[in-house]
């Protein structure tokens, strides 16, 4: 009985060493995954200490071989193919495990808030506007999707949950709707497959996406400690970007689109500059230093008055896309809501997003991506000129007018004024505003914004005055 025992132990002893050998990969790396097409990506994952890792890609059939460390850490880099598969990526120390159709494509991360956050399916009592029959459409093999599942920590961890999925109804439902519709349109004009991980979490603010060192240069935001307890960790720097970002980084993505800004209303004033460090922070840390990032303008809504008006933040963010390289921002002016702050209209907000790809990153000619600009004013006697940039065609209007725009003489009081479309500029009087001075655009919380490009894009609420 006892050499009995003693050989079941023998055996299960071996089963046990044979399991430990097995390869163990983050989440990522798994089958129906999307690889950057035509790039050096890394893989990276667990063996056992001081082991050998082959890696065999079957679009070349290449070997790229690895020692993982004494802690069982490996890493390395692999070329990816152009466009195309699926493929198969075998990764063995002895015992191989293979991923399954995997495609080579465009792969972008998508990250922000709730208007992210938001699904194909919609939020109780708040639906995507034209979602049931884009559902209904989705199924498509060359666009893969994948949901970081929510997740916190204050030190960098080394994986996330979530899986890869092919665009169905069931999976798309449950996906980014703002994510869906930039990738969908993506795929149909590039005709490529499109990979989108979304890592989003409603009422973030942007300090939760940086790191200490992102945020060094902001000495007056408190850094939590460890010891404290934590609630709200979506409002607390570092937060998320050590448990959501962190452990993506090494995956090679194409860019970043980004859906956030409601959040920091309270510090629009210092937005640009927080924005600027967080995007230099996530380049340094997937080695991308140009890596673009395109985000929406937030829309408008009638937010507390009590609070700063909304339209200082969408000042702050064009003054981002105006500013900071490789960045380009979907206005939004015409999507907002009253009385919701998550708009219907997603699939305006992910296809303005992936135009700005599709215009800077691809550089696909004969594209427009930017709305017109405000430029400057010209004030003769009673009557203020506005002039644009980006407006080669003009601007437009309903009836060729504005019901937006408002006047201000010497005693800074804004009064609601005439505004007469010519050309690219806009004409504007007030029978209360004998000696303008300055002027504004649907500088409010909520409007319905009713100027535009002639491509259909949405002019930005503006001002001409710093009062």
């Amino acid at each position: 009985m006892k050499r009995i025992f003693f050989l079941t132990g023998i055996l299960i002893a071996g089963i046990l060493v044979q399991l430990s050998a097995e390869i163990r990969l983050p989440a990522l790396f798994a089958d129906h995954m999307i690889v950057q097409r035509d790039a050096t990506t890394s893989l990276w994952g667990k063996a056992d200490a001081n082991k050998r890792v082959t890696v065999v890609t079957s679009w070349n059939l290449k070997r790229y071989t690895t020692t993982s460390d004494a802690d069982g850490n490996w890493k390395l880099s692999i070329n990816t193919p152009k466009a195309g598969g699926p493929h198969t990526i075998m990764i063995t120390d002895g015992k191989p495990l293979t991923l399954n159709n995997v495609m080579s494509g465009e792969v972008w991360l998508c990250s922000g808030q709730s208007n992210m956050e938001m699904t194909m399916k919609g939020y109780s009592s708040q639906p995507v506007e034209g979602s049931a029959m884009d559902i209904l459409k989705s199924g498509n093999k060359n666009i893969r999707v994948f949901t970081v599942a929510k997740n916190h920590s204050l030190s960098p961890l080394d994986d996330v949950k979530g899986h890869w999925q092919e665009a169905m109804p069931v999976s798309i439902r449950d996906f980014s709707a703002t994510a869906y519709y930039f990738g969908r349109l993506l795929n149909e004009v590039l005709n490529v497959p499109v990979g989108l991980i979304n890592s989003s979490w409603g009422g973030s603010q942007i300090e939760s996406w940086m790191t200490r060192e992102m945020l060094s240069s902001f000495p007056h935001i408190a850094m939590p400690v460890p010891e404290e307890k934590v609630s709200s960790p979506n409002k607390k720097p570092t937060y998320l970007y050590q448990a959501m970002i962190h452990p993506l980084a090494g995956f090679t993505v194409k860019g970043v689109i980004w859906y956030q800004g409601e959040s920091n209303l309270h510090n629009y004033q210092e937005y640009p500059a927080l924005f600027a460090a967080m995007t230099k922070g996530w380049r340094t840390s997937f080695n991308n230093p140009e890596m673009p990032f395109y985000f929406c303008q937030i829309a408008p809504y009638n937010y507390n008055p009590r609070d700063n008006n909304s339209a200082l933040m969408r000042e702050a963010q064009l003054k981002v896309a105006q500013t900071q390289p490789n960045t380009g921002m979907a206005v939004l002016m015409d999507t907002g809501e009253p009385r919701n702050i998550h708009p219907a209209k997603k699939k305006e907000a992910g296809e303005r997003l992936a135009l700005q790809a599709l215009s800077k990153t691809y550089a696909l000619p004969g594209i427009s991506s930017d709305s017109p600009v405000f430029k400057s004013i010209e004030i003769k006697d009673s009557v203020l000129t506005v002039l644009f940039d980006n407006a080669p065609m003009g601007v437009a209007a309903p009836n060729f007018e504005s019901k937006l725009f408002t006047l201000a003489g010497d005693d800074m009081v804004f009064y609601p004024a005439k505004a007469r479309i010519s050309g690219s500029k806009v004409i504007v009087t007030c029978d209360q505003v004998k000696a303008p001075v300055a002027v504004r655009y649907a500088f409010e919380n909520f409007v319905a914004g009713d100027l535009f490009g002639t491509d259909g894009l949405p002019v930005s609420s503006f001002r001409s005055d710093n009062w």
